[in-house]
């Protein structure tokens, strides 16, 4: 079957193009450092240099604009993720460590606008129409992923979920208490706990084998 040819690229779809990235630039990191709440459109066009009126050849709502910028702020920190996370496994951390050491890295709790986007929207995201709720859904769910990739065959789904939640749930804290010695102890202690728990190497098996020894015996 044939396919329609693309219409040729003008200088005008170029500077729409442009324009559009330079709006979801603006607007992705704006979620990440003040919530969807914090996210209007006449203030997102004016950072871009744009005006106001220009927004709606780009989008059609607020809530359009909302949903592709966190599509976009899932992307650009995934990227940054990744490059950290491949630079220790490539001096030979384990991936469940640098996993786990990238993400509670101290910077996050003052790098909000380039950091995860989960642990900056989450507890706003029941709020945001289904569109947007979808787009947050898709976004937890690539910390799932994340994690059970770090761990290995050895996984499972409720592993993956328990480590998920505490690595955000530990940033979010740390971010409440601030650039202080308070925040930096919630990441080093969550640290210390998911690398006791799970072992360097995400050694779930044995962790789990230590819970078992010392459970306490069902009654019959």
């Amino acid at each position: 079957m044939a396919t329609t040819p693309r219409p040729p690229r003008t200088a005008k779809t170029d500077r729409k193009e442009a324009s559009r990235e330079r709006i979801l630039k603006v607007a992705s990191r704006g979620l990440r450092r003040s919530g969807f709440h914090g996210i209007g459109v006449a203030d997102v066009m004016k950072q871009a240099g744009l005006t106001h009126g220009g927004f709606y050849a780009h989008f059609e709502s607020r809530d359009e604009l909302l949903g592709a910028a966190a599509t976009r702020a899932g992307q650009d920190s995934r990227a940054r993720f990744d490059e950290l996370v491949q630079r220790l496994t490539a001096a030979g951390v384990p991936p469940f460590r640098a996993m786990v050491e990238t993400y509670l890295h101290e910077s996050g709790i003052t790098d909000c606008e380039n950091g995860c986007p989960v642990a900056a929207l989450v507890s706003e995201m029941p709020r945001q129409s289904g569109p947007v709720q979808a787009v947050s859904r898709a976004l937890m769910t690539h910390l799932h992923r994340m994690a059970v990739a770090a761990l290995g065959e050895r996984t499972t789904e409720d592993d993956a979920w328990a480590i998920v939640s505490s690595l955000v749930g530990a940033l979010q804290l740390a971010r409440a208490f601030g650039d202080n010695a308070q925040g930096r102890a919630v990441l080093d202690s969550t640290r210390h706990a998911l690398l006791t728990r799970y072992g360097d190497d995400g050694n779930v098996m044995n962790a789990r084998h230590e819970d078992t020894k010392t459970s306490a015996p069902r009654r019959r």
